[in-house]
């Protein structure tokens, strides 16, 4: 059987923000991202990205348990909608997130379930992270 070799992805983001403005991100592989906050502007704030970092975890993860069930070659579309609500009292945070996923292809209701209940609460680092509690380690320099 041949070795699987697993070539590793620089992961991280730097947030620059000046006295005014919005916050300008880097991620360690030099993408880009401009943030907004005004209720028109469009583009991501804060929250939109923890949104589109589950949605996207989610659907790489629904793919890959599809490929794992054997069933992947059926699958021709697989979209997870992710919003949320914020918590009403105590600290500033997301307390529900809600996902709508939808699996386009020949496989039934029960396998569709299936690949999503895997892809949430068992192959999804994101997802996973979100329902544990990290440890944070955090430097403050002038």
């Amino acid at each position: 059987m041949a070795e699987l070799k697993t070539k590793s992805r620089p992961t991280g983001a730097t947030a620059v923000l000046a006295r005014t403005g919005f916050p300008h991100v880097t991620s360690a592989t030099k993408g880009e991202i401009h943030i907004v906050t005004g209720p028109s502007q469009p583009g991501f704030n804060p929250i939109d990205l923890l949104y589109a970092s589950l949605s996207a975890c989610l659907t790489m993860s629904a793919r890959i348990a599809a490929s794992q069930m054997g069933v992947l070659d059926r699958v021709s579309e697989i979209i997870a909608e992710v919003t949320g609500e914020k918590a009403a009292e105590g600290l500033s945070r997301v307390q529900t997130f809600t996902i709508a996923f939808t699996i386009r292809g020949d496989i039934d209701d029960d396998t569709r379930r299936a690949i999503a209940r895997a892809a949430e609460e068992e192959i999804c680092t994101v997802s996973n992270t979100i329902r544990g509690n990290p440890d944070f380690s955090t430097t403050v320099s002038g």
